[in-house]
Order: C-alpha cells, then structure tokens, then sequence
C-alpha cells in the first residue's frame, strides 16, 4: 500500500527557502513567522545547498553563539538528505529514518527532481495522511 503513494500526493510545493547570503536571525524569525521548523538553504541560483532547522537556530541564538550578522551559509547543514517526487512514501519514511542522524528522524525531507527543489514532505504530513485515510477507517 505504501509503495503506491507517492510524495508529490502529499508534499508542500510552495516551500519557504532562505538564501545562504542571508543573517541567521532573519532565517529564525522566518521559521517563527511561518510556524516551520526547518527551511531548505539556496544560492543566488535557486539551487538547494543546505538546510537549516528552527531548533538548531533558536538553541545558538538563545546561547549567543552567533556574532551579529552570522550567515546563514556559515552555520546550515550541508549533507542534506533528498527524495524525489515520484519516490513512495515507504522510501520517505525510511530516508526519514536511516538518514538521521542517531536514533532521531528526519522531520522536513526536501523533495528535489533534476537538482531542483520542488517541494518539502514533513512527518506531519505523513500522519495527517494515515489520520485521515487509515485511522479513520479503522474505527469506522
């Protein structure tokens, strides 16, 4: 069954991107605004080259680890983990899951098609799917 949903069913394609030139408190308040917690990083070309997450920026600008004007180029994640669209949400969740690092889980995996970012799938988005579409079934 999970073979045959794909990530561009349930991905977000408007995505919220910083550019790696940008201040790190510009991306944090980005992140706030918009109640997201990660947002993919692109270079004057729109290409994606990192990401960067609310906990990692909040947690440093709470402990002042950034000088005034850090880039964010300087502190993102560069080896980010990617799907395509037409991937399955059974490969999304194990790049969620094996491509983390320790025993966590990737929460925003960028969805990119020929090296360009298309859109984003989150965790939340998965259960809101198996909400809707399993569970309610079940108790049915």
């Amino acid at each position: 069954m999970l073979e045959k949903i794909k990530v561009k069913d349930l991905m977000t394609k408007d995505v919220y991107t910083v550019d790696c030139e940008e201040a790190t408190v510009f991306a944090f308040e980005t992140l706030m605004k918009h109640k997201i917690s990660a947002m993919p990083v692109v270079d004057e070309d729109g290409k994606m080259v990192g990401i960067v997450t609310a906990t990692d920026l909040g947690h440093n600008l709470i402990l002042d680890k950034y000088q005034y004007g850090t880039k964010v180029k300087s502190v993102m994640v560069k080896d980010v983990a990617t799907i395509s669209s037409e991937a399955s949400i059974k490969d999304a969740i194990t790049v969620m899951f094996d491509e983390a690092p320790g025993d966590s889980i990737i929460n925003q995996l960028p969805v990119v098609d020929d090296g360009k970012l298309v859109g984003i799938i989150s965790d939340g988005d998965i259960i809101k799917y198996f909400k809707k579409n399993l569970i309610s079934k079940l108790i049915e």
